[in-house]
């Protein structure tokens, strides 16, 4: 198959050389002696433009002889450009960092809430329940006026801050819509255990129309929805002071510097002894907003004790089985760690 090919290609190019050759003729008789002189250096031309541009010349382009030319410097020369690029690129991002810092938005002037050692942030530490038992209180006689829990039954109280009777006492004091009766009717009743935490308004419209427009968050999962936690909810009580010069507030406004635009609707709620705990702890303004926080911290995560005695108990087994798995470890892969690989030649 491969000679008839080449004989194929053979016939081919003999063929298109005879009929180049009668093509030659045919224009010399055409044309005349002086046109034959015209056309042999036409197609001469031609052969040496042709050739000219096929041949591969080695261009350089200016990045690529500039890289040359820096791969030929010295060592030193190398090592001076380089720092100077280094020590500019870090002036220019210094410069940039000085500008941002020192420059004030608006929008930025925003009091971060500082850390508070609170009892309950330790890996063991457990939640205080005398001051969830005072924080509740601080939450129905101030809080509760114009804040909801509705998450929050009286159920959840038992065994935590109250005791069952003292727990079923505080549900009796609300009054719930229940029914319909027999008659169709609804009707009024004490409440129960059962009952979730009665709301300050019938729903949301209510709410703004009586706080001029500004609608009190639900304070169910008020710790857990806020950066911070527990430290913002405090400052915010605690923070309230005078608008300082240039800062204008409107009608119903107050200035606080850990609120989002320092302009809060909500006037300030905790005054040194405001109420009379019942246990007899002084009523201090920042006992007060102590309390309140670590109440709503146990609302926002009500399983945070159970929490970290369940992560006690698995430390605890963890230390004891540990040793045997080091020892089991050890065991299964003591033939693939030991295991050495030689090469015998043939004998």
């Amino acid at each position: 198959m491969m000679v008839t090919c080449a004989v194929t290609l053979r016939k081919k190019h003999f063929y298109f050389t005879l009929f180049r050759g009668r093509l030659h003729k045919t224009l010399y008789k055409t044309i005349g002696i002086q046109g034959r002189s015209q056309y042999i250096m036409a197609a001469n031309l031609c052969r040496v433009s042709g050739r000219s541009l096929l041949k591969v010349q080695n261009v350089v382009t200016p990045a690529k002889a500039n890289m040359s030319s820096f791969s030929k410097m010295s060592t030193g020369k190398k090592v001076l450009f380089g720092t100077l690029g280094a020590v500019t690129a870090g002036g220019a991002g210094l410069l940039g960092a000085l500008h941002y810092s020192t420059t004030v938005h608006a929008g930025e002037l925003e009091l971060h809430p500082p850390k508070f050692p609170w009892s309950h942030n330790g890996l063991f530490n457990a939640l205080d329940h005398a001051s969830i038992r005072r924080g509740y209180q601080v939450y129905k006689e101030v809080c509760a006026a114009c804040h909801s829990m509705q998450y929050l039954a009286f159920r959840n109280l038992v065994g935590v801050s109250h005791t069952e009777e003292e727990a079923k006492a505080l549900a009796e004091e609300i009054e719930v819509l229940d029914g319909p009766d027999e008659e169709g009717e609804m009707f009024m009743r004490p409440g129960k255990l059962s009952d979730y935490f009665p709301r300050p308004y019938a729903n949301e419209e209510a709410a703004r129309a009586a706080n001029n427009g500004a609608y009190p968050p639900d304070l169910s999962y008020i710790i857990l929805a806020r950066h911070g936690g527990e430290d913002y909810v405090f400052s915010l009580l605690t923070g309230y002071c005078d608008a300082p010069a240039g800062k204008e507030l409107r009608d119903g406004q107050y200035y606080n510097p850990y609120f989002p635009g320092q302009a809060i609707s909500m006037a300030q709620a905790l005054y040194n002894e405001i109420i009379e705990y019942e246990d007899g702890t002084p009523a201090t303004q920042s006992q007060l907003a102590k309390d309140v926080c670590t109440f709503l911290r146990w609302a926002s995560e009500p399983e945070h004790d159970q929490r970290k005695r369940m992560g006690l108990k698995a430390l605890m087994i963890a230390s004891m089985v540990i040793a045997f798995f080091y020892y089991l470890k050890r065991h299964k892969w003591s033939v693939l760690k030991s295991r050495k690989i030689a090469y015998r030649p043939p004998q």
